[in-house]
């Protein structure tokens, strides 16, 4: 197991910092008014602050090969991206010169260590962006500048014309320069393709053109120093380069800043910037934003007008930041003509004291817009409001001000230059999904305004909550529960889905946990597979919980007295099945799929070790087909002949990683359940059970007790007694009329599988919600449970972290299976007698 990184550290702390102080201004900003910005006490003069010294200019050289010369009237652009604006805006072209029809330059005067994103543009009668070798846009490349240089970008594709070229790859380690340590989740770029290093910090860019191309390492923190060097690569060959990097001194800078007069007294001032602990999430996020409000570090008001903040930063890391009352877009700081702000610095090695003014919150001549929302009384105790804009398409949420009463409020500077801008209310930063009901939804236009020379006070009412019922608690049955004690599994597993926002929800989110009377909180993070052919696989930021976030929600877990499990499973393009039959499945494949796997493996052992996790759940029901004569639509997968050897290989190398439990997640697919041999290597079964109960739409309760015992007297009994080993049963059974049944219909041909009503999802109305089936469905499983003392625990699977939400889903957060688990758990655990 490898050491904790100092950038693992550095991630979690600051996290840990940005949570507390999210919490204190959100929640507790005291009650005001709107003030009299025409009559009010006269604000103090502006002060004059020293123009800041320029920072060192180095010129670089950039050379771009085209795969096939540019149509008439076209030209080629250099654009320097803004990934604190958001990559959509305040971007930078650079023309460029032809060298000959393939060949272009330009030359830039970068500031001395500073790190660029940029990308090519062609530019004509619209405006193309380049492709890589995949035919898939690219987000950006990077480059250090150091000393006055050169560097030649290959560009593979465009939307018009695909890639048609010779392609290889380059592949490494990322490590500590100082010890060898591997630095886990490195940001590893080449050609516009990208990677985030794993526990080992082994990297793959595939679909490279042959060529050579600058790669870079980057840490996401800025805890270490950038990487950058050429690689040569060849047709279908992989390129190793090993990335050395040394770890960056924390050093204190100061900010202070003041601000413009009239703005409002009260309201939380941050900070957004290109790390991970200003905000930045290095994912296209909605509406083109690529930082998030709820991430950034809230200033401490000094003085009227006047805020400060002290942040440990890197030293010699390029911090582009700017001041916000909303995020990177909505109420970001102006320059007094109007336009964008970023700012740059350059971190001195013994840290620095800045001092700035923000000319002015507007774009523009219109007015501020004042909102005022009054939330239902069933709003729960906890959850923050936000207000997400759209001009046209929705951004991301933008936590609200909170005014007491169930009142919150927000005041909108700018941009102001868009004449019509809509917007909605939702809880905890998930709109679209915990949505006031009049606005519900990703595709609801919201309500709207439009901008003018006078201020505008709007205000509104949430009348009502999507996917929340005015129900108070269910009503139970007393039952003679049967103790079991500590060692007794009862527990919630997190759906496996991801987005940063959830972050700031997780003090929330482990406190209902452990109120329901959990003692185990099982962690679902994902790799997503980018492709089959080649396999990529993989943390994809913005989509999966980076190492930094799904350590912080261990930490979380454990703060509140839960032990940890990490369940890893993989995210697909499609499905996990049209990931298997759209697989060539040769033997060459074979051996990448399973070196692969052992990657993902071992990069969560490695991670449950350092979380202090107590448990790692291996296995699942996708990966079938890679089990001992495994299927692929009712047909052999092709699977080697010593898949058991290589599970067996699997599973001692993670033991050599983690020391604490390993379970398998075996589907339970009566009546023939798959058992391979190397079981006998885990520590337990972790069993994933749905349907199987009824075939009813709404079964009574009778039916269910005696679908119940079957299935645990009649399957799950000789399976316990032929392993030998502890058997922990996972439910997931969601919250609709016949959710006890092996096949939900849906409007298309076959089944759909219960995690496809995962949050965020679309509704889907030939499914009709029954709170209380479930309710009774968990009601009748631990009730079966509790006469057979040979269960070692119950998990209800598919929780949805960031709120409570009474819908379709499987998970019981707010539901009235949520009560069922409360009184069942609490007496299983002997909190109760």
């Amino acid at each position: 197991m490898p050491p904790l990184s100092k950038s693992a550290r550095t991630i979690i702390l600051v996290f840990t910092a940005a949570l507390t102080l999210l919490s204190g201004p959100a929640c507790a900003l005291t009650l005001f008014k709107w003030p009299d910005l025409s009559n009010g006490t006269p604000e103090p003069p502006t002060p004059v602050i020293p123009t800041a010294t320029p920072l060192p200019q180095t010129q670089i050289v950039f050379h771009a090969g085209l795969p096939a010369p540019l149509l008439p009237g076209e030209r080629l652009v250099l654009r320097v991206l803004d990934e604190v604006s958001g990559l959509e805006f305040n971007a930078a072209d650079h023309p460029m010169q032809a060298r000959d029809a393939l060949n272009y330059a330009v030359a830039l005067p970068l500031a001395v260590n500073s790190v660029t994103k940029y990308r090519y543009v062609r530019v004509g009668a619209g405006q193309l962006s380049e492709m890589n070798a995949f035919n898939q846009p690219v987000r950006y490349r990077m480059y250090l500048a150091g000393n006055p240089d050169e560097t030649t970008d290959l560009i593979a594709a465009w939307p018009d014309q695909p890639f048609n070229g010779a392609s290889g790859s380059v592949q490494g380690v990322a490590m500590n320069a100082e010890n060898g340590a591997p630095i886990p989740s490195l940001f590893v770029t080449a050609a516009g393709v990208s990677a985030v290093a794993d526990s080992a910090g082994r990297f793959s860019l595939h679909g490279l053109p042959a060529g050579t191309h600058n790669v870079v390492g980057y840490a996401l923190d800025g805890g270490y120093t950038t990487f950058q060097q050429g690689a040569t690569v060849a047709q279908g060959l992989a390129t190793p380069v090993e990335i050395r990097v040394r770890p960056a001194a924390l050093v204190p800078v100061i900010f202070t800043v003041h601000v413009p007069s009239g703005t409002q007294p009260g309201a939380p001032l941050r900070i957004a910037g290109n790390f991970l602990q200003l905000g930045a999430v290095f994912a296209d996020l909605r509406g083109g934003s690529s930082v998030i409000a709820n991430r950034m570090p809230v200033m401490n008001h000094v003085a009227e007008g006047l805020y400060s903040l002290t942040l440990s930063l890197p030293a010699g890391a390029d911090v582009r930041y700017k001041y916000t009352l909303g995020d990177g877009y909505w109420n970001a700081e102006r320059g007094s003509d109007g336009g964008f702000v970023t700012r740059q610095l350059i971190v001195p090695p013994n840290g620095a004291a800045i001092e700035e003014i923000v000319a002015s919150w507007k774009a523009g001549v219109s007015a501020p817009v004042s909102f005022e929302v009054t939330a239902p009384s069933n709003t729960p105790a906890g959850d923050i409001l936000y207000i997400q804009f759209g001009a046209p398409n929705w951004t991301e949420p933008i936590p609200m001000w909170w005014a007491g009463n169930n009142v919150w409020k927000y005041r909108l500077y700018g941009p102001m230059d868009l004449r019509s801008i809509h917007y909605r209310y939702c809880r905890n930063g998930q709109c679209g999904t915990a949505d006031d009901e009049a606005t519900a939804g990703e595709t609801a236009s919201g309500r709207q305004f439009s901008t003018a020379i006078t201020a505008q006070d709007l205000r509104n009412t949430v009348t009502r909550w999507a996917w929340m019922s005015a129900s108070g608690p269910s009503s139970l049955t007393g039952s003679n529960v049967v103790a079991r004690g500590g060692a007794f599994m009862a527990g919630v597993e997190f759906e496996a889905q991801f987005h940063p926002s959830w972050i700031p929800s997780l003090p929330e989110t482990m406190k209902n946990v452990q109120d329901i009377g959990s003692n185990w909180v099982i962690l679902a993070p994902t790799w997503t597979y980018a492709s089959s052919n080649p396999i990529v696989f993989g943390a994809r930021p913005g989509a999966d919980a980076l190492w930094a976030d799904a350590a912080l929600m261990a930490s979380m877990g454990r703060a509140h007295n839960l032990n940890v499990a990490f369940f890893p499973q993989p995210r697909f393009a499609d499905s996990a099945a049209g990931f298997w039959l759209n697989s060539p499945r040769d033997p060459t494949w074979w051996q990448i799929w399973f070196d692969a796997y052992r990657n993902f493996a071992v990069n969560y052992a490695d991670l449950a070790a350092q979380a202090g996790a107590q448990s790692l759940i291996l296995g699942g029901d996708w990966v079938a087909p890679a089990l001992p004569n495994g299927l692929v639509n009712g047909n052999p997968s092709g699977v080697p002949a010593d898949a058991e050897t290589r599970w067996l290989a699997i599973l001692n190398e993670v033991r050599a990683h983690f020391r604490g439990q390993i379970l398998w997640a075996l589907p339970y697919t009566p009546p023939n359940l798959t058992t391979p041999a190397f079981l006998a290597q885990t520590d337990g079964v972790y069993l994933l059970i749905s349907g199987n109960l009824s075939e009813n739409s709404r079964p009574p309760r009778e039916e269910l007790e005696a679908a119940a015992a079957s299935m645990l007297d009649n399957n799950v009994a000789p399976l316990q007694s032929m392993l030998g080993k502890p058997v922990y049963l996972a439910f997931g059974y969601p919250s609709i009329n016949g959710s006890g049944a092996n096949c939900l219909p849906a409007n298309f041909s076959g089944c759909l599988d219960w995690t496809a009503l995962n949050q965020p999802t679309t509704d889907r109305p030939e499914l009709s919600l029954n709170l209380q089936l479930q309710a009774d469905i968990y009601e009748t499983l631990l009730a079966a449970v509790n006469t057979r003392p040979w269960v070692s625990g119950v998990v209800s699977r598919g929780y949805y972290p960031p709120t409570l939400l009474q819908d379709k889903s499987a998970s019981i957060h707010g539901k009235p299976a949520g009560d069922v688990l409360w009184y069942w758990y609490q007496r299983f655990l002997g909190i109760v007698k």
